[in-house]
């Protein structure tokens, strides 16, 4: 992943140095449990551990003769061992042994990395859904007027929703933290099951219960799978914010810093760059489902078609949601709410937005309910056609209205309250309860 889109902790995972490093010690561990079993003399873990030295560079320039990365990688290891510690190296493994297990490793550090950028988001959201939870704004389907609800609602939906998908990544975590040092294709005939166990152990990995010469890659689907469906969900949040933060509507925006600049050209412009930017990467996260599906289908006991896809799409899908996860919680840390504005787009309508209300009342009252939304809807395109800007003065004038309903029952039909009163309810399931936030009357 390019430089622009990748934070340091999570970068540093798939450098080749790290990767080299968890190699050897996956390599060191397995000559550890040689000692245990009595096969390899006692001190030659130490020994190694002490001598051995791995620079990507010099793999390298040994891959270019064997064309093999993982021989290249312990030819490097032996060179500065003694003979006799260097044949311990490697002992009954095959390849993927390590590389499967290594990379277990990475990818379970990646995901508790994850996991705390999707804390940060859920905090976030938790604190917006709790500030505004009173906070009328107009409920939209298809882009247009619906009914009214709150802000915190809105935001409470997707603090629900981020916390689903923190069961998913944990379980997907969970997934994919095994260990496979079973041999070429997985019957232990060249190594014990006791190193794999011993191995997994110190990782704290635990044991595939059954491989071949990989780690199936379901597996690995799983998380890529988990993480598209999170950058998704960010790309959700990101085109609510880019929706409200239009000049027409206004009712939230991004943050701006202090000498941002919006347009080369329109010194005005303040436009939702950092949200458009997530809803563009979520895309490539969800280009990598289908690569990951495809991963999943190798020739026998293994191929290694899975190999290359890998060595791009597992740093690029870590690497891609940990920023898209850190810029979603810096966005909502930051963001502008405009709750004034929220109120001016409710009464824009002229009052349209309560007609589910007058058509229920309308029924109540005994009128058929295929006339009262024949009347209902009548004076809401009325209003909505420019011709009067009162819903509730052009509803009234329908003669199978006049007279129908005295004048409190008639006024608590366009209240707010009765939208948003049951907040408390919805905030209670969710676990979200808190201080009373401030509204607006």
């Amino acid at each position: 992943m390019i430089a622009r889109y990748s934070r340091e902790a999570m970068q540093r995972l798939w450098t080749d140095q790290e990767r080299f490093a968890r190699w050897m010690k996956v390599e060191i561990l397995a000559v550890e449990a040689y000692e245990e079993l009595g096969t390899v003399p006692p001190g030659t873990a130490d020994r190694i551990r002490g001598s051995a030295r791995v620079t990507p560079e010099r793999v390298a320039e040994l891959e270019r003769t064997y064309r093999h990365d993982v021989i290249a990688f312990l030819t490097a290891m032996a060179e500065n061992l003694d003979a006799d510690d260097a044949r311990a190296l490697h002992f009954g493994l095959t390849s993927t042994d390590v590389v499967d297990t290594a990379q277990a490793t990475i990818l379970t550090d990646a995901v508790d990395l994850l996991l705390e950028d999707l804390e940060r988001v859920r905090e976030a959201l938790s604190s917006l859904a709790r500030r505004y939870r009173d906070t009328p704004i107009m409920g939209r389907s298809h882009g247009i007027h619906a009914e009214p609800t709150t802000f915190g609602l809105k935001m409470a939906l997707y603090w629900a929703e981020f916390t689903r998908h923190r069961e998913r990544l944990a379980r997907a975590r969970s997934t994919i933290a095994v260990a496979k040092i079973s041999g070429p294709v997985g019957t232990y005939a060249n190594v014990p099951p006791d190193v794999e166990a011993y191995v997994a152990r110190a990782l704290g990995l635990g044991v595939d219960p059954i491989s071949n010469q990989v780690i199936q890659r379901d597996r690995h689907a799983e998380l890529v799978t988990t993480l598209a469906l999170v950058g998704t969900s960010i790309d959700k949040w990101a085109t609510e914010v880019r929706h409200l933060q239009r000049t027409e509507v206004g009712e939230a925006a991004e943050p701006f810093a202090a000498g941002q600049r919006g347009s080369s050209a329109m010194p005005h412009k303040r436009n939702p760059v950092s949200c458009e930017q997530l809803s563009g990467l979520a895309r490539i996260l969800r280009g990598y489902v289908v690569p990951a599906l495809e991963d999943m289908v190798l020739w026998h006991e293994r191929d290694i078609s899975h190999s290359s896809v890998e060595r791009i799409m597992l740093p690029d899908v870590t690497i891609l949601a940990d920023y898209m996860l850190d810029q979603m919680a810096r966005i909502a840390q930051g963001l502008e709410v405009y709750p004034e504005r929220m109120r001016a787009n409710l009464e824009r309508g002229g009052g349209v937005a309560f007609s589910g209300k007058v058509l229920l009342a309308l029924v109540e009252h005994g009128m058929d309910r295929d006339d009262a939304y024949s009347v209902v809807q009548r004076a809401a395109h009325a209003v909505m056609d420019g011709q009067i800007a009162s819903f509730r003065d052009r509803v009234a004038q329908e003669p199978a209205v006049t007279g129908l309903f005295d004048a409190d029952e008639w006024a608590s039909l366009f209240d707010l309250r009765p939208y948003v009163r049951h907040a408390d309810t919805i905030f209670a399931r969710l676990g979200l309860e808190g201080d009373r936030p401030v509204a607006i009357d």
